[in-house]
């Protein structure tokens, strides 16, 4: 067992940065990019005790302080487990994403909900089932557009603040999956193998089929011809009460795999999952939502559609979440993705969504045309149910209900303000909201939030995300002086400027590669790597505080066609806290996982009106409290 209290999951989004498309070549740019160093042992150790002040008592900071005394002692355990680290960083691409993966495929809870995200679109104006075909064939067009930008080396590079960003994240979309393992699960990546997949899978009814998407002349087929092929599929599957084999996906990764073997050994189940496992991408055909009252609750439906498939009873059992990437399009014009957050992060994923929903939106005649040259049929993709499979699809429905009936989410618009106001001030937008979201929940719970928030770190070599922690002790002292009366409103000014300064240098330090959990778990790998017996500050309860340990998880993705993120609840019992700050406004998702249907301990809607009046308090001291800046000499 690698982390015996945890593992710090890998986030799903990042914070967003100003992004630039230069066109040319996108992988061959791989090799110029730098790889991350290892930081200083002694000053990750120096920060990692800095961190823990904001919420541990002081018994166990102090018993903490003195396990890292003796880590950093010389000649110790710590320094041998730094130069085996210094070592493997000079072995390998990215000794940060190498660990990170390591320790995410052995995770063993279900993808569904606690590891995978989604993304709903805006939604398509649906008349009927043709319209539903039209609207899949062009989403999925406009999504193979990348991949054959992928295949020609033709993506156009991203570039943030004039660097490169590493673009091997778009690759690993396509044609991914991750299989289950007792322990510990492996990664399939097939589209830069040596005979790459040609198909995509569609399901429909819970019914999978394999769809060859080029033609004979290697050219991939046209939305006419996927229109053919999408009804083809559609009218062999109208039986809705097959076995939902998809519903196994939902499962814990260790439960899976037993059902997983199982499967196996029938020849025709394995050729099933090998045409799935390898396919493209998996095209999720689902029915209607169910009818609500109001647009709020139809939103909702539709971001937990894209999310979990909305339970057994709906659609959840029509996907396959092993997949890197589920398109999803709904009969009532629904439409949006599922995505599987170890084969990349959210940017790539929000980029893939922007590119489909901004070529989609164009209004075109929904009369499909028979294409001159014959297409082959769809092949259905058979799976011969035993009594044992049937009983395990039972328990996984159970199970994922059990899930889905405790998520709740609040979605809201806020439109006081946005970026062009706290840009104003002179204040990052990002740090700006990160603070509002601290005080918030120190309103709503009397005490002060541990919160993290994702960085990328894609101007590395196969750079994904580091963890940056936003409470801080400035942090803490501005949370707890905001609603002091005893406190001047400058003096709130000023502990909110130091707090943002805090969370700037914060960021700038983990976005260069620094970031102190990620070097921390490194070491932690290294030592079980290396057989030595895990150091005490490892076991350490404080440390494992540091992986599990917070009220909120944090992202901010903004997207250009209006797309909302759903994001990953990491565990039970926390808030996850999704953001858009756009020009004039900012996009809200507060979303919470309970532990059990009987005792609701966290109330998103709460959070999320209490998160909109900091916003405007936050505001409303700055506009309330000119500065004066002092004479120049």
């Amino acid at each position: 067992m690698v982390n015996p209290c945890g593992l710090m999951k890998l986030c799903h989004l990042v914070k967003p940065v100003s992004v630039t498309l230069v066109a040319g070549r996108n992988l061959s740019q791989l090799k110029t990019l730098p790889k991350p160093t290892v930081p200083p042992l002694k000053r990750t150790c120096e920060l990692y005790l800095s961190s823990l002040e904001t919420f541990l008592q002081p018994e166990e900071l102090n018993h903490t302080k003195k396990l890292v005394e003796e880590f950093l002692i010389p000649g110790g355990v710590g320094e041998t487990l730094q130069k085996g680290l210094e070592r493997r960083a000079c072995n390998t691409e990215n000794w940060i994403t190498d660990s990170l993966l390591k320790l995410e495929c052995l995770k063993r809870k279900p993808l569904v909900v606690l590891l995978n995200f989604g993304i709903l679109c805006t939604r398509k104006d649906i008349r009927d089932k043709q319209g539903q075909i039209r609207c899949a064939a062009e989403f999925t067009a406009s999504v193979l557009d990348i991949k054959t930008m992928i295949d020609n080396d033709t993506l156009p590079v991203e570039y943030m603040k004039g660097k490169p960003l590493c673009m091997k994240q778009y690759e690993q979309v396509f044609s991914s999956c991750r299989i289950p393992g007792a322990k510990r699960d492996s990664l399939l990546f097939l589209a830069k193998s040596s005979n790459p997949p040609k198909h995509i899978t569609v399901v429909h009814n819970g019914q999978f089929f394999l769809l060859d998407i080029y033609n004979s002349d290697g050219t991939l087929l046209t939305v006419d011809q996927l229109c053919v092929q999408l009804d083809r599929i559609c009218n062999s599957s109208l039986q809705t009460s097959m076995d939902p084999v998809g519903i196994l996906t939902t499962q814990r990764r260790d439960v899976w795999n037993k059902s997983y073997i199982s499967l196996m050994q029938d020849e025709t189940n394995k050729e099933s999952l090998s045409a799935i496992e390898s396919s493209i991408l998996t095209l999720c055909l689902d029915g209607p939502m169910p009818p609500v009252s109001d647009e709020r609750m139809h939103r909702k439906a539709a971001f937990f559609q894209m999310f979990h498939g909305g339970g057994s009873q709906w659609y959840s059992g029509n996907r396959w979440f092993d997949k890197g990437l589920q398109v999803i399009i709904g009969e009532d014009g629904h439409r949006g993705i599922n995505c599987g957050h170890t084969v990349a992060d959210g940017t790539v994923f929000l980029a893939i969504c922007d590119h489909a929903v901004a070529n989609t939106n164009k209004e075109t005649p929904h009369m499909i045309q028979t294409p001159s040259d014959p297409l082959p049929m769809p092949q259905k993709l058979h799976f011969n149910i035993t009594p044992e499979i049937k009983q395990d699809i039972e328990e996984a429905k159970q199970h994922l209900d059990t899930v889905v009936q405790n998520v709740d989410v609040e979605i809201t618009v806020f439109n006081h303000f946005g970026k062009n106001a706290i840009k104003a001030r002179k204040m990052s937008p990002d740090a700006f909201v990160q603070m509002a979201i601290q005080l918030a929940y120190y309103r709503v719970y009397q005490q002060c939030c541990v919160t993290v928030e994702p960085a990328s770190l894609r101007t590395f070599r196969l750079g994904r995300l580091a963890l940056i922690h936003p409470t801080s002790n400035a942090s803490v002292a501005f949370v707890k002086a905001f609603d002091d009366p005893n406190k001047q409103n400058l003096e709130k000014v000023d502990l909110l400027e130091k707090a943002l300064k805090e969370h700037k240098k914060s960021t700038e330090m983990v976005m260069s590669g620094q970031a102190v959990a990620e070097h921390l778990m490194g070491l932690m790998c290294q030592a079980s790597e290396e057989n030595i017996p895990m150091p005490d500050v490892f076991t350490d309860t404080s440390f494992c505080k540091t992986l599990d340990f917070f009220h909120v998880t944090t992202s901010q993705l903004s997207s250009k066609t209006g797309c909302l993120t759903c994001n990953t609840l990491d565990r039970p019992g926390i808030y996850d806290v999704g953001y858009s700050i756009m020009d004039n406004h900012i996009d809200c998702r507060v979303s919470s996982l309970e532990a059990s249907n009987t005792f609701k301990e966290k109330d998103p809607a709460r959070l999320s009106r209490a998160l909109e009046d900091a916003l405007l308090d936050m505001m409303t001291l700055l506009e309330e409290t000119p500065r004066v800046k002092p004479e120049a000499n």
